[in-house]
C-alpha cells in the first residue's frame, strides 16, 4: 500500500498547535544564534516573520504559493524593494529550518508536507538601484571633527562624548560599519600587526545572510593615534576592567549586573553624529550617517591613490562591484576619456590642415 504524503490528517488540538509553534519558532532563534548571526539579523528575521503570520492568521506552515502571491503581490505592492527581498528571505530560510528539522514531525502532527510557498516565479526581486549616497568633500568632514574636537573639552560628559567622537572617526577614517565598531572587544585592536597596527573585526557583514564575515583592519589614515588616544586617556574613565575577558573598546555608562561595563549601542552613535552634525555641519543635518562616512572614507583613499581591491578588502565587500558603487561620484574616467577624446580629433585636424 503507498499513500500520498500530501492526504490531509485530521488536525491536532489548538493548544497542541500553538505550543509547537512556539517551540519551533524558539528552535529557529537558536538555529540562527548558533549560526553566528548578530542578534539584530535575528530580530529582523523574527520581526517579518511575526508580520506575515499577523496577516495570515494561521502557521506559516500552512502558507501556499497563492497565500504568498497574495500577500507579496498586493499586501507588500508599493512596499521599498528592499523590505519585499528581506520578508522573502525570512520566509525562505524559515522554510529551509521547518523541511529540515521539523518536516516529519510537522507530517505526523499536521499531516502537511512543508514546502516553501516562494519559487521562481513569485519570489521578490532586489531590482531597486542602490541608493545614491554622496559624502561630504574631505574640508567639509574636517569641519565637524574640528568643531566637535574644540566642544570636547567643556562638555558636561567627557567620557561618552569622546567615545562617540572617537567612534565617528574610525568610521571616517577606515570605513567600519556602526555594528562593526559597537562589537569590537578591547582585545581587537592588536597593535603588533602590521606597520600601524590592525582591528580585529570580528562581526563583519556576512553576504547572503550567512552570518559575521570577520576581516582584519589596518589602522591607517590616523586611526592609530585616534585609538591610542581613546584607550589612554578616555577609556579608563569608565571604570572597568581592561583585563576582563570580551570588555567593550567602546564601553555604556549602563552597568551589567555584575558591576561591569556594557557595550554602546549603535543608536547612542547614530545619535551622537547626528547631532554633531547639527551642530558643526548644519548643510548635512539630517543626512550624515555612519554609513555615509563610510562612503566619504572610500571615496578619499580611491582620491588618495589606493586602488579598488585594496578598498575591496577594507571594507569588506564581497564584491568589487560594490566598492564601485562608494566612490564613483569621484571617478573622472568619464570625463577623461571626453578630454582625451577631444584631443585626438583636434590632433586629426592639424594633420589635415597641413
Amino acid at each position: 500500500m503507498v499513500r500520498d504524503l500530501r492526504e490531509l490528517r485530521a488536525p491536532s488540538g489548538a493548544e497542541e498547535i500553538e505550543a509547537f509553534e512556539t517551540d519551533v519558532l524558539a528552535g529557529f532563534v537558536l538555529a540562527r544564534a548558533s549560526a553566528g548571526l548578530v542578534d539584530s539579523t535575528i530580530r529582523n528575521d523574527v520581526n517579518h516573520l511575526e508580520l506575515v503570520r499577523d496577516w495570515f492568521g494561521r502557521p506559516l506552515w500552512e502558507m501556499q504559493p497563492a497565500d504568498a502571491d497574495a500577500y507579496f503581490g498586493k499586501v507588500l505592492r508599493d512596499a521599498k524593494p528592499s523590505t519585499r527581498a528581506g520578508r522573502a528571505a525570512a520566509v525562505t530560510v524559515f522554510f529551509q529550518f521547518l523541511e529540515l528539522r521539523h518536516k516529519v514531525e510537522l507530517h505526523n502532527l499536521t499531516g502537511r508536507v512543508v514546502e516553501c510557498p516562494l519559487d521562481e516565479i513569485n519570489r521578490p526581486r532586489m531590482s531597486a538601484d542602490p541608493q545614491l549616497r554622496i559624502p561630504p568633500t574631505a574640508g567639509e568632514v574636517e569641519q565637524l571633527f574640528s568643531g566637535w574636537r574644540e566642544e570636547l573639552a567643556a562638555c558636561r560628559k567627557f567620557a561618552p562624548a569622546a567615545r562617540n567622537y572617537a567612534a565617528a572617526r574610525l568610521e571616517a577614517d577606515v570605513g567600519l560599519r556602526v555594528n562593526e565598531v559597537r562589537m569590537l572587544d578591547l582585545d581587537d585592536v592588536r597593535w603588533e600587526l602590521g606597520r600601524f597596527g590592525k582591528l580585529n573585526v570580528r562581526h563583519g557583514k556576512g553576504s547572503r545572510r550567512k552570518g559575521p564575515k570577520p576581516r582584519l583592519v589596518p589602522l591607517i589614515n590616523g586611526a592609530d593615534r585616534n585609538l591610542r588616544w581613546l584607550i589612554e586617556d578616555v577609556w579608563g574613565q569608565f571604570g572597568d576592567d581592561h583585563e576582563r575577558p570580551g570588555v567593550p573598546l567602546f564601553p555604556s555608562e549602563r552597568k551589567n549586573r555584575d558591576g561591569s561595563c556594557a557595550r554602546a549601542t549603535d543608536d547612542v552613535f547614530r545619535r551622537s553624529l547626528a547631532d554633531a552634525a547639527s551642530r558643526h555641519l548644519p548643510t548635512w543635518s539630517g543626512r550624515l550617517t555612519p554609513h555615509v562616512l563610510r562612503h566619504f572614507c572610500a571615496s578619499q583613499l580611491y582620491l588618495g591613490g589606493m586602488n579598488l581591491f585594496a578598498i575591496q578588502e577594507l571594507m569588506g565587500h564581497a564584491w568589487t562591484a560594490t566598492t564601485a558603487r562608494y566612490i564613483h561620484v569621484h571617478a573622472t574616467h568619464v570625463e577623461d576619456a571626453w578630454v582625451t577624446g577631444q584631443r585626438r580629433v583636434a590632433d586629426r585636424w592639424k594633420g589635415l590642415a597641413r
